[in-house]
């Protein structure tokens, strides 16, 4: 079934694009949720009369992913990792780590669009990721990923000292006792 897209769809399209899909997925849940309308005469004239807004939407979409563009690109995302003394990654870095870093510096970008050679990054290093932003838009992010450092060898350091501490006025007392 031909419809004409009323909004952008996920994995579909956007305003304005002439699609061909199933029947039932037109029927059950395209027009109900009045996100596309049938292909016909009357729909096709009322979109090429709103042509040049749809137009305009989409060329602010290339600009505002252009921007962005060079501002993940201008960006390095340092991760420190827990690590093995050989730089083996205890767990791994994958696109929803990068995902959540984007987020937490301001950027909102799913992690379905990123895009990690391998996979997934399972060693200390620099890497390149590729965001896809809009269309043929895409960002070059690099990828700084450190071992953290041993916290837990830190603490333990303090706490074997106090046992040591403790261990000689424990001997004390019990010397006072035997007198």
């Amino acid at each position: 079934m031909k419809v004409i897209l009323y909004t952008d769809v996920k994995h579909l399209g956007e305003m304005g694009d002439v699609k061909n899909v199933a029947n039932g997925y037109a029927r059950n849940f395209l027009f109900p949720h009045m996100y596309a309308v049938p292909y016909n005469d009357q729909t096709v004239a009322y979109f090429e009369s709103r042509k040049e807004e749809i137009e305009a939407r989409k060329e602010q979409k290339r600009k505002d992913a252009a921007s962005l563009k060079d501002k993940l690109e201008a960006l390095t995302i340092e991760l420190k990792m827990p690590a093995a003394a050989n730089g083996k990654l205890f767990g791994s870095v994958s696109a929803l780590t990068v995902a959540e870093y984007l987020a937490k510096n301001g950027f909102d970008i799913e992690r379905k669009r990123i895009d990690i050679p391998g996979v997934t990054i399972k060693s200390v290093g620099n890497y390149h990721c590729t965001i896809h932003l809009y269309e043929s838009a895409n960002a070059e992010v690099k990828i700084a990923v450190t071992a953290q450092e041993d916290e837990s060898a830190k603490k333990a350091e303090p706490k074997k000292a106090k046992k040591e501490e403790a261990a000689p006025a424990e001997e004390s007392a019990e010397e006072a006792k035997a007198e």
